[in-house]
C-alpha cells in the first residue's frame, strides 16, 4: 500500500518503521527537513518538506495515488485540516490523531462529517488502559480481544510462586484451570510457551483466558491483588482528565497533584469528586503530606518521561501501591523493562497498534480480517497478539489443532477461538476452526494480515 505519514514526531518515526516493515510504500511529511531526512535516510523512505495541510505539499507526496494518509502532527487541527484537503483532492482514506479532550467527544462528528475512517486518541486509549489494569492489579498489562470476552494478561512471577519449577503441561494438569499461557520474557529474551517449558521465578507471563477464568488461575497460585479503591496522579496532561472521568466513574477515588495552575483549575471545576492539589509534584515532602505513601495506585503521568520514570522508583519505597508510569519515547523500553516497574504505559505504541490494525484490515485477503492487534512485547524480540474473523474458504477452517499444528510457522500459537457471540474456546488438540470463527493469535512472526499467513 501507498501510504503518506504527515508528522515524523515520536507517532510518526514508529508509524513509519513498523508500515515499512510490513511492505508498505512509506513517504513522511514534515516543516522540519532535519527530521524529514533523518527518518528518510533511515528507514530508506520517500521524504516531504513542507506543511502537509496543504494541497501542493501533499500533491508532492503523491496524495492522487496514495491508499492511505495518516496525519499525526501535533496539532489536533493541523491534522483535521490534513484530512480535509487529502479527501477532497483523491481517493484515499484518511486517519487523523485527535488528542485535545473537547475534540475527543465529537470523535463520532468528526469522523462521519470529515469522511475520516478513523480518528486516533492515544491518550484516551492509554487512559482506558490503566483504567482496566487498575481493576485487576495482579496485571502489568490487560489487553482485550471480542470487546472483553477474552483477555491477554501479563504478570511478573514471584520468587516463591507455585509455578517456579514447573513445565507448561504440568500446570495445566494440575490446576485445572482453563487458561493458555502462551508467552515469557525472560531478560531479553522472550519465548512462545509449549508443554516443556519450564517457569522460573521472576519470569514475565502472559496468558490468555476469560476474565472469569483469569480471577481463577490467579486465585489457584496465590497471586493477590488488592482491590484499588484510591488512585494518586502525579501530572495533569490529557490522560489525567481521562483518567478523572473514568475512575470517578467506577467508584475510584481519585487526587490529583501537579504544580500546573490552570490545569489544576480547570480538573478541579470539571470533576467536583476529584481532590485537586496545585503544588510541586517533584517534591517528596508534600507527596507524603498529600498521602502517597498510602495510596492503592501511583499513576506518574507528567509530560517528562525521565520524571515519571523517577517518580514512579520513588513511590516503590513509600508503600505497596500499584505504581503506572507513562512514557512516551519507545526507545525508553528497554531501560524500564530493566527497572522492573509495575506497568509502563507507552501511548505512542498504543496509537501505532490502533493504525497497523486498520492498515492489515485493508490488506487482508477474502480468507480473513485483522479485527484487534497488540505488539504486546516490544524491545528485542517482538511478540504480536492478532485477531482474525475467518471466513469461508480459509485454508485453515475443520481442521483439527493436533492435524494443523504440524502446518503452522514456528513461533506461532493458537491461543483462544471465539464462537458466537458468548462461546470462548481455550483450544486443544481436537478443536477446529470454523467459518465464522474469531481467532487470536500469538506469534513472533510479525505482519500477518491474513488466518492464512500462520502457515509455512
Amino acid at each position: 500500500m501507498n501510504i503518506i505519514i504527515v508528522g515524523c514526531g515520536q507517532v510518526g518515526e514508529t508509524l513509519a518503521i513498523e508500515l515499512g516493515y510490513d511492505g508498505n510504500d512509506i513517504t513522511v511529511v514534515d516543516i522540519s527537513a532535519d527530521k524529514v531526512k533523518s527518518l528518510s535516510e533511515r528507514l530508506d523512505i520517500m521524504g516531504v518538506v513542507g506543511n502537509g495541510a496543504t494541497h501542493t505539499v501533499q500533491i508532492e507526496a503523491g496524495v492522487e495515488s496514495a491508499d492511505l494518509l495518516i496525519a499525526v502532527t501535533d496539532s489536533d487541527e493541523l491534522n483535521l485540516l490534513c484530512c480535509m484537503i487529502a479527501k477532497r483532492h483523491s481517493n484515499c482514506q484518511v486517519i487523523a490523531r485527535v488528542k485535545n479532550p473537547v475534540y475527543s467527544k465529537e470523535s463520532s462528528y468528526l469522523k462521519n462529517e470529515l469522511g475520516l475512517a478513523m480518528v486516533i486518541n492515544p491518550e484516551l486509549a492509554a487512559a482506558e488502559e490503566i483504567s482496566r489494569i487498575l481493576r485487576f492489579p495482579a496485571a502489568t498489562q490487560i489487553e482485550t480481544f471480542a470487546k472483553g470476552r477474552v483477555e491477554l494478561l501479563k504478570f511478573r512471577l514471584p520468587e516463591d510462586s507455585v509455578l517456579v519449577g514447573m513445565s507448561a503441561k504440568r500446570v495445566a494438569a494440575e490446576l485445572k484451570t482453563n487458561v493458555l499461557i502462551c508467552t515469557v520474557e525472560r531478560e531479553d529474551a522472550a519465548y512462545i510457551v509449549n508443554g516443556d517449558f519450564i517457569f522460573e521465578s521472576r519470569d514475565l507471563i502472559s496468558v490468555v483466558a476469560t476474565p472469569k477464568n483469569s480471577q481463577d488461575f490467579f486465585k489457584k497460585i496465590g497471586y493477590k491483588g488488592k482491590p484499588i479503591k484510591d488512585a494518586f496522579i502525579i501530572g495533569s496532561t490529557d490522560m489525567t482528565y481521562y483518567l478523572c472521568e473514568l475512575l470517578c466513574g467506577s467508584g475510584i477515588s481519585v487526587k490529583v497533584i501537579s504544580s500546573n495552575h490552570a490545569r489544576c483549575e480547570e480538573l478541579a471545576e470539571a470533576y467536583e469528586n476529584a481532590t485537586v492539589i496545585c503544588a510541586d509534584e517533584t517534591d517528596r515532602t508534600t507527596l507524603l503530606e498529600e498521602g502517597i505513601d498510602r495510596a492503592g495506585a501511583v499513576l506518574a503521568l507528567t509530560k517528562y518521561d525521565e520524571e515519571n520514570i523517577l517518580l514512579s522508583l520513588s513511590a516503590r519505597t513509600y508503600g505497596t501501591a500499584k505504581i503506572v508510569t507513562n512514557v512516551n519515547k519507545t526507545e525508553y523500553a528497554d531501560i524500564t523493562k530493566n527497572l522492573e516497574l509495575d506497568t509502563v504505559i507507552y501511548p505512542k505504541n498504543i496509537a501505532a497498534d490502533m493504525i497497523m490494525r486498520f492498515v492489515r484490515a485493508m490488506r487482508s485477503t477474502q480468507g480473513s480480517n485483522v479485527k484487534t492487534m497488540y505488539t504486546f512485547i516490544k524491545g528485542g524480540e517482538e511478540v504480536e497478539a492478532t485477531e482474525f474473523v475467518v471466513n469461508n474458504g480459509s485454508p485453515v477452517i475443520n481442521i483439527p489443532l493436533s492435524e494443523l499444528g504440524p502446518r503452522l510457522k514456528r513461533d506461532v500459537l493458537v491461543a483462544a477461538i471465539l464462537r458466537g457471540k458468548s462461546e470462548v474456546i481455550i483450544p486443544h488438540g481436537q478443536d477446529s476452526i470454523n467459518a465464522g470463527d474469531g481467532v487470536v493469535i500469538v506469534s513472533k512472526q510479525l505482519g500477518l494480515n491474513d488466518i492464512s499467513d500462520i502457515l509455512r
